[in-house]
């Protein structure tokens, strides 16, 4: 089963992100902080794909996850440019759930952005 981590501080994103995706068969596990994902790779739960919130910077921590595992950013302005190693996918506000799972699944799936 994939593992998606979300890391988002807006707990409404988190919640219902992990609701859809947890729907779908995916092991979703939502966490306010990269030291939060730190843990759960530490403790061998490594994710297929990280869902970012904007707000979130890339973290040391996160800057060697984002080279291993896809990135889809929920991103609140227009620069791309933020995000240049970490981003599969950038996702710009408003955004509804359904596209954040759609992406999520493209990206599992191996379909090109």
């Amino acid at each position: 089963m994939p593992i998606v981590f979300i890391l988002a501080r807006d707990w409404p994103l988190r919640v219902l992100l992990r609701a859809e995706l947890r729907e779908r068969g995916i092991q979703a596990i939502g966490m306010q902080t990269a030291a939060e994902a730190g843990t759960r790779i530490a403790s061998g739960d490594l994710p297929s794909v990280v869902v970012l919130e904007a707000s979130q910077r890339i973290e040391p921590g996160l800057e060697s996850l984002a080279r291993r595992v896809p990135f889809v950013i929920v991103a609140s302005g227009a620069d791309d440019d933020a995000w240049p190693a970490a981003a599969t996918r950038v996702l710009h506000r408003p955004v509804r759930i359904a596209e954040v799972v759609a992406a999520v699944l493209d990206v599992l799936h191996g379909r090109p952005a």
